[in-house]
């Protein structure tokens, strides 16, 4: 069976809505990773979420692991966060002022993250890596950025590279419009390698601002590191005098309270939160040690502003989001139930005889069909991708939404439970028997 033999095809609606959209918006999307071209169909379009349910234009229904790609930690329109919304809403849309609800999101995000000293709201995954790089370099005199390859932060020019043909090389422009000039500010080296790190501070001693990494790469199908791989990035910052930046955009608040540093034990000089922290609302933030965030402006030399940043809503939805996951059992409980679904699902991979690595911590998770262990994005990218197709898409056409790129990450939430899981169980034997008839 070849991969387009068994397209994931949306209903009638979705089509002609899609038919709309791409009238107007380029490619029919607003984000590229929504379209459903790898699939060799066209995207559903959905009309309402509940709990741990969407349900799309024409009238079909899916189990979501997607989750508004990760923010939805109580699932969809969650009674207590639409209150929250509707609450701060009838006071305001947007002051371009101070709030005190501000104050409260900022001691929350400080208190969960030892790391973080004082911390600066943003809008956007985007714009949180983006400051946190720009207030690195403010802080260390220095230009360069190490990134890995595969790991994602957001579509500022710098940081939309690709790997060169080395292990450890300048940043080539992963996207028409970045120009080389600034690519080349940003070196990339493989996730996992700590000795392609070390020998790009040995070429460039006194020249690395910081290091930028997703303490669990969730770009590239969710890749856990490696034992010490993130304290010794921890010790070659520290030798060489450059800052650590984790990207817990995806991470923080999924992984555990607070975030992955909270269970790895590194902690960063600089951390970048999103998703979670906004409770499906566009809220970002980045923050860490005193002496660093204060070097912005208005205190220091470093500029960034925002007209949004802090908006009320946002906040609003955050606060009332981050309070259903303070208990203290919150992590362990919902991991466990993830973590049943998912042995059943590797017992019916064993089965019908589909290789396939599955990682998960707390609600976090992603899986490779692969018959090898994948620690970087070279890994990830052997993966059997004709097969996954048809995976993916047997899972789509049997009501399961599952992101539809091989290289993203999955995501439970408080509401799924046992109907939830029966019915992916149900789906996943269905597109595990598809897979196994695809040649690799």
């Amino acid at each position: 069976m070849s991969a387009q033999s068994k397209p994931a095809l949306s209903g009638p609606k979705s089509q002609a809505a899609f038919a709309a959209a791409s009238q107007r918006i380029p490619g029919g999307v607003n984000s590229p990773v929504r379209a459903w071209s790898r699939l060799g169909g066209q995207p559903a379009f959905i009309k309402r979420g509940e709990g741990a349910w969407i349900t799309d234009v024409d009238g079909k229904r899916y189990v979501d692991y997607v989750l508004s790609w990760g923010p939805l930690l109580h699932g969809h329109a969650h009674p207590t966060v639409i209150e929250a919304v509707t609450k701060a809403a009838k006071h305001g849309l947007s002051f371009g002022a101070p709030t005190e609800q501000e104050t409260a999101l900022a001691e929350l995000l400080c208190n969960a993250l030892p790391s973080m000293d004082k911390v600066r709201l943003v809008n956007s995954g985007t714009e949180a890596t983006m400051s946190a790089l720009r207030l690195a370099r403010a802080a260390t005199g220095r230009d360069l950025i190490i990134k890995c390859d595969g790991c994602y932060h957001g579509h500022a020019d710098f940081l939309l590279v690709a790997a060169g043909s080395g292990a450890a090389t300048f940043g080539e422009p992963d996207s028409a419009g970045v120009p080389a000039s600034i690519a080349n500010s940003t070196i990339i080296v493989p996730y996992n390698d700590v000795d392609a790190v070390k020998a790009v501070f040995e070429q460039y001693p006194d020249k690395i601002a910081a290091i930028i990494i997703e303490p669990i790469a969730g770009n590239m199908g969710m890749v856990m590191p490696e034992d010490n791989y993130l304290s010794s990035l921890r010790s070659l910052c520290d030798i060489n005098k450059s800052l650590l930046i984790f990207d817990e955009v995806m991470t923080g608040f999924r992984t555990a309270w607070g975030g992955y540093q909270n269970i790895c034990g590194v902690r960063p000089d600089l951390t970048c939160l999103g998703k979670v922290i906004g409770g499906g609302m566009p809220l970002a933030a980045y923050g860490g040690r005193a002496d660093i965030m204060e070097q912005l402006a208005p205190l220091g030399p470093c500029y960034q502003a925002g007209t949004l940043s802090g908006n009320p809503i946002a906040v609003a939805a955050g606060l009332a989001n981050l309070s259903l996951a303070s208990d203290s059992d919150f992590y362990e409980i919902q991991g466990k139930a993830l973590a049943g679904m998912i042995g059943s699902i590797e017992q019916l991979a064993q089965e019908h005889g589909v290789p396939m690595h599955i990682s998960h911590v707390g609600t976090m998770w992603g899986y490779f069909l692969s018959d090898h262990v994948v620690t970087d994005f070279a890994s990830a990218s052997a993966t059997h991708m004709d097969r996954w197709t048809v995976f993916a898409s047997t899972l789509i056409e049997n009501g399961i939404n599952i992101a539809p790129s091989p290289y993203e990450a999955a995501f439970w939430s408080s509401a799924h439970g046992e109907r939830e899981v029966s019915v992916t169980l149900d789906a996943m034997e269905q597109a595990l028997l598809a897979a196994a008839q695809v040649s690799v």
